[in-house]
């Protein structure tokens, strides 16, 4: 075995019996099962007390788990709607309910507020949490104008304290986590670029009045797109990009004219190329709210992950193809742990910046709300 296979099968954390098991194409299956160091990342390590402010969306139901599985203390949730309180306290018990966001502020024992208001709310917010000595975890988009990334920029700097994003379709994806593991251990080799393709399911029924107005969640580019360009800069560890195109456009929903249903990006960075495309276009068939899918190209291969389905068969999410110069390994990477609750709550506790580099968060940023301001509109007349 040379040094390139024993490289990939211990980052795949593959067993002999799956490297046997074959596919009708000739590909290689098995389960990504779970290294040592992947479940000890996984374990917390620290413990802080948190809170909740907005519930405007879902995210924050995932967010919160992330912190609890990490080590924190939940200890009050704010928010004006009673039914997303009630909704909340479902899932997490009867969390002590703040008389209003002062009162969540000023306590001194509380060390980190996560949040998901309406998005255009969101970095106020955080600003707010981090002049008052605490860190800021918002959901995506955490910030929808060049001018609130210039505060939270500032406030960053007056403060010392935290504004991090929860990119949650690379940090709570375990397929995802999975490729992290698998570019930086080389199995590729050098990361040349990365596809992302992001569609989505828009259930009009379900969505509040905010969902529809660009001014509330800045655009699709914005909205969707961030977890995206975050991942094009993790992937390729570029420290430096460009936005090179983007276009946007209402396709679709002529009856909400302050919504677009299409965006795409291409981006050159210091360390790869990328494209950028979403939509909410995800027909009922699919079964589920999205087909995320990620292609990483390598100068020694290619990995591409179908993070929530596929339509081929296989049930569930978590699909990861790696083929490089000498096979074709299938990953179901269900089961692989996630890191970054314990290592956010770490980080909070410590100081550090383990699980969410400060610069490359507000990069992030910086590139969709570029990318969204200087969009060409699409338009279709045939």
């Amino acid at each position: 075995m040379d040094s390139l296979d024993r490289r990939l099968l211990l980052g795949a954390g593959l067993g002999a019996a799956g490297l046997m098991a074959g596919l009708p194409a000739g590909a290689q299956a098995a389960e990504a099962t779970v290294t040592a160091a992947e479940a000890a990342a996984a374990r917390p390590t620290h413990s802080i007390r948190f809170a909740v402010i907005g519930l405007d969306h879902a995210h924050i139901l995932l967010m919160t788990a992330a912190l609890l599985r990490g080590g924190g203390q939940l200890a009050a949730v704010h928010a004006e709607d009673p039914g997303q309180v009630a909704a909340f306290r479902a899932k997490f018990g009867d969390v002590p309910l703040a008389r209003g966001e002062a009162e969540i502020l000023d306590d001194p024992s509380i060390q980190l507020v996560a949040g998901a208001p309406i998005p255009d709310l969101r970095a106020p917010l955080g600003i707010r949490v981090m002049r008052h000595g605490k860190d800021f975890l918002s959901d995506k988009p955490g910030i929808t104008s060049l001018e609130q990334l210039a505060e939270v920029r500032r406030a960053i700097a007056e403060t010392g304290r935290r504004f991090a994003i929860m990119y949650s379709e690379r940090l709570e994806v375990p397929a995802a986590v999975k490729a992290g593991e698998l570019v930086q251990a080389g199995a590729i080799g050098k990361v040349v670029q990365t596809i992302n393709i992001a569609p989505h399911q828009v259930n009009p029924a379900s969505r509040p009045a905010w969902f529809w107005d660009k001014a509330r969640y800045g655009g699709i580019l914005n909205d969707i797109g961030s977890h995206q360009i975050e991942q094009f800069l993790f992937y390729t560890g570029s420290k430096t990009a460009t936005v090179l195109s983007s276009q946007t456009g209402n396709l679709a929903h002529p009856d909400h004219p302050g919504f677009e249903d299409f965006g795409d990006v291409t981006l050159s960075g210091d360390g790869g190329a990328g494209y950028v495309r979403v939509d909410w276009f995800t027909p009922d068939g699919l079964g589920t709210w999205g087909d995320g899918r990620l292609f990483i190209l390598g100068t020694e291969g290619y990995i591409e992950l179908r993070k929530y389905a596929d339509p081929a068969g296989r049930p569930g999410g978590n699909h990861l193809f790696l083929v490089d110069r000498r096979q074709a390994l299938y990953l179901d990477c269900s089961r692989v742990p996630l890191p970054f609750g314990p290592q956010f709550v770490a980080d909070v506790a410590q100081r550090t910046q383990i699980a969410q580099d400060q610069t490359e968060t507000l990069l992030a940023a910086e590139l969709v709300l570029r990318a969204q301001r200087d969009a060409r509109r699409l338009s279709f007349t045939s």
